[in-house]
């Protein structure tokens, strides 16, 4: 008899836990709003993190893409043997991409070099190369700058994230104990919300960061490579200017021996 009465006061105590724990909702909206007011500032610190990365992420691919377009389009109008100053003319007032903005630059401190005719001393000449040089260098600086805006962000979120994440873990378990110690009772319905909220917390850290990381390496990948670009544009642009150096060089010479 005293069997028999053990095993049901065992069941209903099996009940009453799983209707406990069944009161608590799981989902993410439910563990969010029974979160602590600590776990939820982590937890929408992470929502927020997350969104901003793939606003980032989005914005910056797109752009990217673009670019590399556009840069095909104008490498093809650069080397199709149209006249640079005519390419120039055609191009100098569109803005927003980084190979025209080079262009422009090296171009406007080359026709500011040779306004007053081609320099026939070698040393004028010489200082010419690396004022254009100097303002194309300048020019892809400045619009590398604003291509990297949010690389930072991307940098930190990765590898924060799950440290914040973490912090919500550890205040999610600390709950866990101090409902243990206050109801002195280390059953799952004790102890299940408090550890659910902390390993959502862990999860939301996780999904920022993980994202984040592998778009940072991917666009600064895509980002160096485009960076090498406009230097080997440049690079190029400059053994045009000095075939075009060398060209009024010889024309002088050419003059002075007929005078």
């Amino acid at each position: 008899m005293a069997n028999e009465v053990s095993t049901a006061i065992g069941a209903v105590d099996g009940v009453a836990v799983g209707n406990s724990v069944g009161a608590h909702d799981l989902s993410m909206i439910g563990l969010f709003l029974e979160a602590d007011l600590i776990v939820k500032v982590v937890m929408m610190m992470l929502v927020f993190a997350s969104f901003w990365c793939w606003s980032i992420i989005i914005t910056k691919r797109s752009r990217l893409i673009a670019l590399n377009k556009r840069a095909d389009r104008f490498e093809d109008a650069f080397w199709s043997g149209e006249p640079l100053d005519k390419l120039y003319e055609r191009v100098k007032s569109r803005n927003g991409d980084p190979l025209l903005a080079t262009f422009t630059a090296g171009m406007e401190e080359w026709q500011s070099g040779v306004s007053a005719g081609i320099p026939s001393s070698e040393s004028l000449q010489a200082s010419l190369k690396q004022r254009v040089e100097r303002a194309m260098g300048l020019a892809i600086n400045r619009e590398m700058q604003l291509l990297e805006r949010g690389m930072t962000f991307l940098a930190s979120v990765g590898s924060t994230a799950p440290f914040i994440g973490l912090f919500g873990t550890v205040w999610g378990i600390m709950n866990s104990f101090s409902a243990i110690a206050a109801t002195k009772d280390t059953s799952l319905a004790v102890v299940a919300p408090g550890i659910a909220e902390a390993l959502f917390a862990t999860a939301l850290g996780l999904v920022a960061a993980i994202p984040a990381v592998i778009a940072f390496n991917v666009f600064s990948t895509n980002l160096n490579r485009y960076a090498d670009r406009l230097d080997a544009f440049t690079s190029e642009f400059i053994a045009i200017l000095s075939r075009h150096l060398d060209q009024g060089e010889a024309s002088h010479k050419a003059t002075d021996q007929a005078a």
